[in-house]
C-alpha cells in the first residue's frame, strides 16, 4: 500500500498491481508429461508412415483401417475434452462422419475432397440439429459450436489422406508430411520438458522455444529426406515439411489454450488421458488437408 503523499499515489498507481501479479498461477511444466505426449506423437506418426506404405490400390483398405483407428482416438479424445451436448449422440455422428468419408476416399472414381467437404458439412448440420431436439442443450448450441465443428471437420480432415494416396506423388508426400508433423510435434514436447521458456501465458504449459524448434527441425529433416526421394528436390519437400510442421505443432498448442481456457472458465477437469492426447491427434487432422492442398497447388 502506497502511503498518501508518496509519488506512485500522486500518479494514480494502483497499489495491489504487484499483489495482482503475484497471485497469477503459473501452470507447472511437467517433464515426464511432455515426454510421454512427444512418444504418443511419435507412435501415431509411425503408424500413419507404414500405413500408407500399404496403400497400393489393392490394399487401400488397409490404410483406411489405420486412419480408422486414428479417427476413432481423435473422437473420443476430443469428445471427452470438449463435452459437447448429447456427447454420446455427437459421437455417433462423428463416427459415421469417419466412416463415411473413409469409404468414399477408397471407393470413389476419381480422388477429390469436394465430396469429403459435403461430408463435413452434413455431419455439421447433424449434430447441431441433434443439440436443438431438447431446450436445455439448445442453449449451449452456440458455445458448442466450435466444438461441434472440430469434433466433424477433423474426422472428416483425416481422411483426406487416403485421397492423398492416389494421387501420383502421394504415398511420398505423406511421407514427408507426417513425418515432418510427427518430428515438430516430438521436438516441440521434448523441449518443454526441458527449457519450457519464454513462456507462451502462464496457465499453458508450454514453452515459445519449443513451438519454433519444432517447426524448424520437421521442415529441416524433410528437407534432408527430399533428397533421397524420387521427383523431390530438398526446396519441394522442405516447403511440404514447413507447411505441415507449423500446422502440426500450431494445432498442438491451439489444444492447450483451449484447455487452459476451459479450466479458466471453472469447467470440471476431464479425463487426463483425453486431456494430452487432442494436441497430437489434433496436429495430424490439421497436417492432413494442409498435405493434399500443398500436392494439389505446387506438386501436381
Amino acid at each position: 500500500m502506497f502511503p498518501s503523499g508518496s509519488p506512485e499515489a500522486a500518479l494514480g498507481a494502483d497499489p495491489t498491481d504487484d499483489d495482482d501479479l503475484d497471485e497469477i498461477e503459473i501452470t507447472p511444466v511437467r517433464p515426464a508429461l511432455s515426454i510421454a505426449i512427444a512418444a504418443f506423437a511419435g507412435l501415431v506418426g509411425i503408424g500413419l508412415i507404414f500405413g500408407a506404405q500399404t496403400s497400393s490400390p489393392g490394399a487401400r483398405g488397409s490404410f483406411a483401417l489405420v486412419l480408422a483407428g486414428v479417427q476413432v482416438l481423435y473422437v473420443l479424445a476430443w469428445l471427452m475434452a470438449t463435452r459437447p451436448p448429447v456427447p454420446l449422440v455427437i459421437g455417433g455422428i462423428c463416427l459415421v462422419a469417419a466412416g463415411w468419408s473413409d469409404l468414399h476416399a477408397v471407393g470413389s472414381a476419381e480422388p477429390g475432397v469436394g465430396t469429403l467437404a459435403f461430408i463435413a458439412v452434413a455431419g455439421t448440420a447433424a449434430a447441431v440439429i441433434a443439440q436443438a431436439i431438447r431446450p436445455a442443450d439448445r442453449r449451449r448450441i452456440s458455445e458448442s459450436l466450435r466444438a461441434t465443428l472440430l469434433l466433424v471437420v477433423g474426422v472428416v480432415a483425416i481422411a483426406s489422406l487416403i485421397m492423398l494416396s492416389r494421387k501420383p506423388l502421394g504415398t511420398q508426400v505423406i511421407f514427408l508430411a507426417v513425418t515432418a508433423s510427427a518430428v515438430a510435434l516430438m521436438v516441440a514436447r521434448l523441449v518443454d520438458a526441458v527449457y519450457p521458456k519464454p513462456r507462451l501465458a502462464p496457465q499453458v504449459p508450454r514453452g515459445a522455444s519449443g513451438v519454433i524448434f519444432g517447426a524448424m527441425v520437421g521442415t529441416l529433416l524433410s528437407a534432408v529426406l527430399g533428397s533421397f526421394l524420387y521427383s523431390f528436390s530438398p526446396s519441394s519437400a522442405a516447403m511440404v515439411g514447413l507447411v505441415t510442421a507449423v500446422a502440426a505443432v500450431l494445432a498442438d498448442l491451439a489444444a492447450d489454450y483451449a484447455e487452459a481456457g476451459r479450466q479458466m472458465a471453472g469447467d470440471p477437469p476431464t479425463l487426463w488421458v483425453a486431456r494430452h492426447m487432442q494436441g497430437p491427434l489434433g496436429g495430424f487432422a490439421l497436417a492432413a488437408p494442409a498435405a493434399y492442398v500443398m500436392t494439389v497447388l505446387f506438386l501436381t
